[in-house]
């Protein structure tokens, strides 16, 4: 189903106003059907996204990160790595949404949609993620 859809990275993450320990990232989505796209705002619990750095999934790209750039350099790449990993995570579970159907109208993915799905998702597909996130870097 999402080969129906485009979609691309808009925004995030940023915290959600007046939510604290909550996340967002912003997605332009487009079904090939629709006359226009619509914006899909993610929201991402901060607890969730701890529980995924913490299975390694993050500590061990940050591992090979550090192997593939200078040392001097590391602090920057560092940043820009946990941010794309949130991003990359934002669209495992927007990807979730798109599997359950997605209407023509701007939306938000609450923070606690998805919870279990999300973690198997973004599990089971560790090695596109950390791809992605090398690719965005260019290392």
């Amino acid at each position: 189903m999402a080969d129906e859809f485009r979609t691309t990275f808009f925004f995030g993450p940023e915290d959600v106003p007046e939510r604290p320990g909550v996340l967002m990232c912003v997605f332009n989505t487009k079904k090939r059907s629709w006359k226009g796209g619509i914006q899909v705002a993610v929201e991402l619990a901060g607890a969730q996204l701890e529980r995924l750095r913490e299975r390694g999934l993050l500590g061990e790209l940050l591992e090979m990160l550090r192997a593939r750039v200078e040392p001097e350099t590391f602090a920057e790449y560092e940043q820009r790595a946990r941010d794309l990993f949130t991003q990359q995570v934002c669209r495992a579970k927007l990807d979730l949404a798109i599997e359950k159907g997605l209407t023509q109208e701007n939306q938000t993915v609450g923070a606690d949609a998805f919870q279990q799905e999300l973690d198997q998702a973004v599990l089971a597909h560790a090695d596109a993620v950390r791809q992605a996130i090398f690719a965005e870097l260019d290392v």
